[in-house]
C-alpha cells in the first residue's frame, strides 16, 4: 500500500478485513468546530475517530504532545486499531491533520499507514457514501513502541546541526502576526527556514505533484533529501512537511513536537523576527 492513497483506491478496498480507516480531524479552538461531533454527523464507512488533542501527554503544558507508548497503544485498542493493520488516515481540517495521525501511528510502530489524498472533503465532493453515529470498535492489539530517532526536544535544538524548517504561515514566522496562544511571543527559532504547510497542497486539498513539491522546497531553501527538523505552532502541521519530503525520497527527518508553543512561551529561548 502506498503512503498516499486516492479516494478511488479506498472505495475499492473498503471491505478488506485488515484495512482500518481513522478520522484524524482536529480544529483550533478559535475555529468554533467540534471534530468529534462532525465525525458523528458523517464519516467514511467503518471509520473510527482519533482525537489527537486528547491522546496526548498533558503533563507538560504544551498542546497535544505525543503520549507515552502505553497510553497510545491503549487508545488505539480502544478505537479498534491494530499495529499490524493496514491503516488509512484522513481529515476534514484546513490544517491537514491526517499527517499528524500518520506520524503518530508510525512513531509508535505501525508501518503500514497511508494518508487519504484530499481527505473527507474530496470523498464528499465525489458523492461517496458516508455513515453517521458512533463507531463500533473491532478487537485490536497495538503494542506501541516509540521510535527513538524521529522526535527532537527543545534542549537539543539550541545546538542542532540539522536544518530547521518551520511550517507556519509567513506572517507568524516573521512575527508580523501575533501568535494565537496566550503567552507565546511572535517570531521563529533563529536560523529556521520557512515552508508553510499550506503551500504543499492544491486548492482541492490534495497533495501537490512531486515536481511542484520539489519547487516549494527549493523556493524555501530546503533540501528534502537531507534530514531536517520540522517545527510549526504545536507539532501538527509540521508533519505535512515531513510527509511531503518523504514523498520526494527524503528520510531521517525529525519533528520538534513542542514546536513554537513551547519555544515561544519560554523566556529563555532565543527568538528571531523577519524573513528567513
Amino acid at each position: 500500500m502506498d503512503e498516499l492513497v486516492s479516494t478511488e483506491w479506498l472505495a475499492q478496498n473498503l471491505e478488506q478485513p485488515d484495512l482500518v480507516i481513522v478520522d484524524c480531524t482536529f480544529h483550533m479552538p478559535a475555529d468554533g468546530r467540534d471534530a468529534e461531533a462532525e465525525f458523528r454527523e458523517g464519516h467514511i464507512l467503518g471509520a473510527c475517530f482519533l482525537d489527537i488533542d486528547e491522546v496526548a501527554d498533558k503533563s507538560r503544558g504544551v498542546p497535544h504532545m505525543l503520549p507515552s507508548p502505553e497510553a497510545f497503544g491503549a487508545a488505539m485498542e480502544a478505537i479498534g486499531v491494530g499495529r499490524d493493520d493496514r491503516i488509512v488516515v484522513y481529515d476534514n481540517s484546513p490544517y491537514r491533520t491526517a499527517a499528524r495521525g500518520w506520524f503518530m501511528l508510525r512513531h509508535f510502530g505501525a508501518d503500514r499507514v497511508a494518508i487519504l489524498d484530499g481527505g473527507l472533503q474530496k470523498w464528499r465532493r465525489e458523492g461517496r457514501p458516508l455513515e453517521s453515529g458512533e463507531s463500533s470498535p473491532r478487537n485490536a492489539r497495538f503494542k506501541a513502541m516509540a521510535a527513538s530517532d524521529v522526535v527532537a526536544m527543545a534542549d537539543l535544538l539550541k545546538g542542532a546541526e540539522l536544518p530547521l524548517v518551520d511550517a507556519r504561515g509567513r506572517g507568524r514566522f516573521e512575527g508580523v502576526d501575533p501568535d494565537p496562544r496566550p503567552g507565546v511571543e511572535p517570531g521563529h527559532i533563529p536560523g529556521s527556514r520557512n515552508l508553510p504547510f499550506a503551500s504543499l497542497y492544491r486548492e482541492d486539498g490534495t497533495l501537490k505533484s512531486e515536481e511542484a513539491l520539489a519547487q516549494e522546497f527549493g523556493a524555501a531553501g530546503v533540501d528534502p533529501a537531507q534530514p531536517f527538523i520540522a517545527t510549526c505552532g504545536s507539532g501538527v502541521t509540521a508533519n505535512s512537511v515531513i510527509f511531503a519530503a518523504r514523498r520526494l525520497g527524503g528520510r531521517g527527518h525529525k519533528l520538534y513536537d513542542g514546536s513554537w508553543s513551547e519555544w515561544g512561551a519560554d523566556p529563555k529561548t532565543p527568538k528571531a523576527k523577519g524573513p528567513a
